[in-house]
């Protein structure tokens, strides 16, 4: 048995005598509130609400359309967090019963797999504070969920840090649900970045529940403000009307830095909240720790940003605090190192391990071009893609020398080429369309400019404002309804997104929307060459890299046992920049030491609510499944002393079209994680160089 399993009946001992157990935190054996937290608010969520879905049910959360408010101009903060919960897990898993949904995985099923949950509530309380100014960095949201099936003899938190740049229940389906079907605490972090959004116009924010607010009447209780003086604000919206703020991009903080702290912020909150509902006061009114990281299982685990922020926690973490970690397709800047490298096979990887803000910024140049390359012709997604304006950006890739080719099929085929080149798996090719006609890629680039530069709201940065736009002239215009009635509950924390949208303030047509923008040094309509241009520039300019520098890790994580899953067709979070890169560093830095794990999967990506849809549940499997199963593991590890699995390639089946029609996902398309995999799917790591087969 592992060290907590042996140490599970000391709890009872230490609730039964009021006895203090030895702690992560040197100030004191009492349980007091940390200085950095703010007033906690406490909800109960029961009789037909529940902590997972909100009342909403496995079913409800299967609807596409939004849960009803009573008055839409004036949600209450019950039907926010529900509008939150709702959105949030849709949007990292896919809700389609072909796809595997209340089948293979969702809140019906039981720890074990079975169907005997019903609906899948899960009953209990949560308690929900901002962390101040954590190392400069503004209210961070922090929510502790405690299902009312916590068993205090058994003790386990497990960490949930928001996935991209969404609110507080940004991890409530992948790691949420896991933790919550397993009776543990749940520690969510925003991690500084949230729907936060400011609407200049108004002067209108959100409060920390979703709820409206004066920005100058709420102050230092806004989710987020720009902190423009009321003449500053006057004087931007002069020039620049029906515009927003964001949180992650505007807030000056540089939020990412913090991830790995806000996670272990999270964890601190957890183990205050469980000692003050558990804990029995002594004579002097003080109450004893009794859950400490010495007897209650932590586990951190999150996918994508929270992937990250679940390693940078790993790395940062007082030894003993994190137990095991779990990161999926996570999103992970490397310090700069010349000393790894990265084999697919015989054929060594150039450069792997670039920093995000690189390979979006390239991603964000050359996709446009790229998704209409005829080889790239069964692109899911694809009609998001204008040919025409496609076909003048590849022109003024040309012209600019970025690509070559006589023509423009010549060109996007170069474009295509580059990509892999730069790092993207071949496997990737048919998502450069979706993440570049979502505008995937441009909104992480712009936002990330933003943040690491530490820009404000008034910088425009290379030109870029966010704003309400016209649906049929794409031109900045005042919403028929304002979004901020909902905007906490349902943005992603990223324009576009709930109406607001990136706008492209040097087009030569005057600002619109950045999609028809014409670029002033082609004179085309380009899909914006010239903002995307500039976000790729500013990879020299010092803040933007003094930002990076500030993000980035080493791969050193302290021998925490630790799974990363990514899905080999990413084309968001390359795992040549990524997973396969932090596996390289973590063998030079730990070597036989480490404890680490990597799991490639075939035919996954980075949106398991893509796979949903036409064109991509045929090709793509979901990544969600092979989350849980590396938790399972990771569990049985920690309570059973069971091996963690061996690095390995794990080969799905993609389903698939039979007879027109896209057959079901079942188990033989998803064949399980091995604890010691076939030699031809083994992935080796050792002193910085990774080995992936073919």
């Amino acid at each position: 048995m592992q060290k907590h399993a042996r140490r599970f009946g000391a709890i009872a001992l230490a609730l039964s005598a009021g006895l203090a157990l030895t702690g992560f935190s040197s100030e004191s054996h009492y349980n007091t509130k940390p200085r950095w937290l703010g007033d906690v608010i406490v909800s109960e969520h029961r009789s037909g609400d529940d902590l997972l879905t909100a009342g909403l049910g496995a079913s409800g959360l299967a609807v596409a359309t939004t849960p009803a408010l009573a008055n839409p101009a004036a949600p209450t903060p019950t039907e926010l967090r529900r509008l939150a919960i709702h959105a949030n897990y849709r949007a990292l898993i896919d809700t389609t019963a072909n796809g595997g949904y209340r089948r293979l995985y969702g809140p019906n099923l039981d720890v074990d797999g079975h169907d005997t949950l019903g609906e899948g509530l899960v009953p209990g309380t949560e308690f929900l504070a901002f962390a101040r100014n954590l190392d400069g960095v503004r209210n961070v949201t922090l929510l502790v969920q405690l299902p009312d099936s916590f068993d205090a003899s058994r003790p386990c938190i497990v960490a949930a840090p928001s996935s991209g740049s969404r609110g507080v229940y940004g991890a409530i389906g992948t790691t949420g649900e896991w933790a919550l079907k397993h009776g543990c605490a749940v520690a969510y972090t925003d991690k500084g970045t949230g729907a936060g959004a400011h609407e200049l116009e108004t002067n209108t924010i959100t409060l920390i529940d979703g709820t409206l607010a004066d920005a100058d009447a709420a102050g230092r209780d806004a989710y987020f403000s720009s902190g423009l003086s009321a003449d500053e604000r006057a004087a931007y919206l002069a020039d620049h009307p029906n515009r927003y703020a964001m949180k992650h991009a505007h807030s000056g903080d540089n939020p990412e830095r913090i991830w790995g702290l806000s996670t272990i912020h999270a964890i601190e909150f957890a183990f205050y909240v469980l000692n003050e509902q558990f804990g029995t006061p002594g004579r002097n009114g003080k109450i004893p720790k009794v859950f400490t990281p010495g007897n209650t299982i932590v586990i951190a685990a999150s996918v994508s940003n929270g992937g990250g922020a679940v390693l940078a926690a790993a790395e940062q973490a007082p030894r003993g605090l994190i137990d095991a970690v779990v990161a999926g397709e996570p999103q992970i800047n490397l310090k700069r190192t010349n000393r790894i490298q990265v084999f697919r096979g015989s054929t060594q990887i150039a450069e792997p391990g670039r920093p995000l803000y690189d390979y979006v910024t390239y991603a964000n140049l050359i996709q446009g071009c790229a998704a209409i390359a005829p080889s790239n012709a069964a692109s899911p997604f694809g009609f998001t893609v204008s040919p025409a304006l496609a076909a003048n950006r590849c022109a003024s890739l040309a012209g600019a020398g970025l690509v070559s080719g006589a023509t423009t099929t010549e060109q996007a085929e170069d474009a295509k080429a580059r990509l892999v080149a730069y790092g993207w798996e071949p496997e990737s090719a048919l998502l450069h369309a979706s993440h570049f006609g979502l505008a995937v890629s441009s909104a992480v680039s712009v936002t990330y400019a933003n943040a690491y530069s530490r820009a404000g709201v008034r910088d425009d940065l290379c030109g870029f404002s966010m704003g309400t736009t016209s649906a049929t002239t794409g031109l900045p215009t005042p919403p028929a309804a304002s979004p901020m009635p909902t905007i906490w509950g349902l943005s992603n924390g990223i324009p576009p997104s709930t109406g607001v949208n990136l706008i492209a303030e040097n087009s030569l047509t005057g600002p619109i929307v950045e999609t028809l923008a014409v670029s002033a040094s082609t004179g085309l309509a380009d899909y914006n060459f010239d903002g995307a241009m500039c976000l790729r520039g500013l990879l020299d300019d010092r803040s933007v890299q003094r930002g990076i520098d500030a993000v980035s890790v080493r791969g050193d994580l302290n021998r925490t046992p630790t799974v990363i899953v990514h899905g080999r067709s990413d084309a968001l979070i390359p795992v040549n920049h990524t997973s396969r890169a932090y596996l390289a560093a973590n063998s030079r830095i730990e070597g036989h030491h480490s404890e680490l794990s990597y799991i490639e999967v075939t035919n996954g990506q980075h949106f398991d609510a893509f796979v949903g849809f036409p064109g991509f549940d045929a090709l793509f499997v979901p990544l969600h499944f092979y989350g849980g199963q590396a938790l399972d593991m990771v569990w049985k590890h920690l309570t059973e002393g069971a091996a963690l699995p061996a690095s390995q390639v794990v080969r799905t089946t993609p389903r698939g079209v039979s007879g027109g029609v896209v057959p079901a996902l079942t188990r033989a398309n998803l064949p399980d994680i091995q604890a010691t995999p076939a030699a031809g799917d083994a992935i080796s790591a050792e002193r910085g160089m990774v080995v992936v087969p073919d």
